[in-house]
């Protein structure tokens, strides 16, 4: 059994699981739906993955780090 967690792109961020029971031995249906999305789209999903991973693994988001130079005058 697989378990996918479908998510809009939407600003709340709701989330639908989504439960469907698929056999092993089945084509893999995932590389001809993401081929067939454009660009973006594509690229908004991997972002929203990359976020909820951070979130996941240092339970805060992602931020520049701050950097410091010193200069003689």
């Amino acid at each position: 059994m697989a378990i996918k967690t479908v998510s809009g792109m939407a600003a709340s961020r709701a989330r639908k699981l989504v439960i469907t029971k698929t056999s092993l031995r089945a084509p893999k249906q995932d590389v001809q739906y993401w081929r067939s999305q454009p660009y973006a789209t594509r690229l908004a999903a991997l972002e929203e993955i990359r976020h909820d991973y951070h979130l996941w693994k240092y339970g805060a988001e992602p931020r520049f780090q701050r950097v410091y130079s010193i200069t003689k005058r």
